[in-house]
């Protein structure tokens, strides 16, 4: 195991260091992703406590093959991915996949009412609906990250990627219209 020595005196594993940036990288987008796999504060808690845990360990294992932000991006979907059907066994919730996604006239009257700052709030929420699949690939691209970056990490295609994110661009666009919202 490779250590470096900081410039306080202490030493510090390539894990640890991986970890360390890894966070100062990540963690705010993190906790972002965290709160895009599940809206209860409590469980969200838990949720970013695994993925650091997940993060942590899994450096133990980083050879470099791909990127830090590759490698970061995959552990912590995997793990949320894992946490969000460990949960669904003690919830049901009435997931849809991007194609199967219709809101109900309650729920599009609600985003009538809303106004422009609602936006990102109603964008999460009806990812908040998506299956497991799905949520990842839209949250990785909220954050900004590249169709093909998305499909390196999840493992489904660039074209499915693509298209994915062209379906929900264009239901949020039609959803939005409906809203009066831009």
């Amino acid at each position: 195991m490779q250590h470096a020595i900081l410039d306080n005196g202490v030493t510090e594993s390539k894990q640890d260091r991986l970890f360390r940036e890894a966070i100062e990288q990540f963690g705010g987008a993190l906790a972002r992703m965290a709160r895009g796999y599940e809206a209860n504060a409590d469980a969200r808690r838990d949720l970013e406590q695994e993925l650091q845990v997940a993060l942590w360990q899994s450096f133990e294992r980083f050879d470099g093959c791909c990127s830090l932000s590759t490698w970061v991006w995959r552990v912590a979907h995997n793990r949320a991915v894992s946490f969000v059907v460990s949960q669904k066994r003690h919830r049901q919730r009435g997931w849809s996949s991007i194609e199967e996604l219709e809101i109900s006239h309650d729920a599009a009257s609600m985003i009538d009412d809303a106004d422009e700052r609602d936006a990102m709030a109603r964008i999460l929420a009806i990812i908040d609906c998506l299956d497991p699949p799905d949520r990842q690939i839209m949250l990785l691209y909220l954050e900004g990250v590249t169709g093909a970056d998305i499909a390196e990490i999840t493992g489904v295609t660039s074209d499915a990627v693509a298209t994915k994110i062209h379906r929900f661009k264009a239901m949020l666009t039609r959803r939005f219209a409906e809203g009066g919202a831009a």
